[in-house]
């Protein structure tokens, strides 16, 4: 049984996180051969504030290059 586990940024909508589901389940069935039913997907949406690089925050990142997280 396939598991596959995301984490993102928070931010995006639920038809964006459902086509990312969708493909995942469907690259995972192509792939490995899995019945559909079998594949796992866990999406996790982790806040701007709480993903760092480089001891900078997403959220800090947006903010001096003028964009929302």
């Amino acid at each position: 049984m396939p598991m596959i586990e995301v984490t993102l940024v928070e931010g995006r909508t639920a038809e964006q996180l459902r086509a990312l589901i969708s493909g995942l389940t469907r690259a995972a069935c192509e792939a490995v051969g899995a019945p559909l039913e079998n594949v796992r997907v866990v999406v996790r949406e982790v806040p701007a504030t709480h993903w760092a690089a480089g001891d900078v925050t997403i959220a800090e990142r947006a903010t001096r290059e003028g964009d929302a997280p």
